[in-house]
């Protein structure tokens, strides 16, 4: 069934393929790119051989000093960023803050009451056990 698939479709479409070497790929690359391109690309290299040499060497050092603040400059600017953080907070509603802190509340009650009722449990049975 997959020779009549393979059979119905137009020679195009192998043309089309992705070329599999690494040769057909650069030769179909080079027959992609418009001709402007290529002719660009010659009249410039004289004028690029100049930047080419920059290339080689290493980047330029930035001053090797830091500015030195005081403690109480970072204290300032501490307090500046904080200040920026809080406002991009969503603060939530009333409704929102009561829902929230009593589901904390409820969910706390009953772990306390999980854990008093496990306390109680292994208590009664090392007392029974070892009695």
């Amino acid at each position: 069934m997959s020779d009549d698939r393979e059979q119905d479709q137009p020679k195009e479409r192998e043309s089309a393929a992705r070329p599999v070497t690494a040769a057909a790929r650069r030769e179909r690359r080079a027959s992609a790119r418009p001709a402007s391109r290529k002719d660009s690309a010659a009249s410039k290299s004289d004028e690029d051989s100049d930047e080419a040499s920059k290339k080689g060497r290493p980047t330029r050092a930035r001053d090797t000093q830091e500015k030195r603040t005081s403690l109480i400059g970072k204290g300032f600017r501490y307090i500046r960023e904080v200040a920026s953080e809080l406002r991009k907070v969503i603060w939530p509603t009333r409704k929102q803050l009561i829902t929230y802190t009593s589901v904390v509340l409820v969910f706390v009650a009953f772990m306390v009451a999980l854990v008093w009722g496990l306390d109680l449990g292994f208590g009664w049975g090392v007392f029974e056990l070892f009695g």
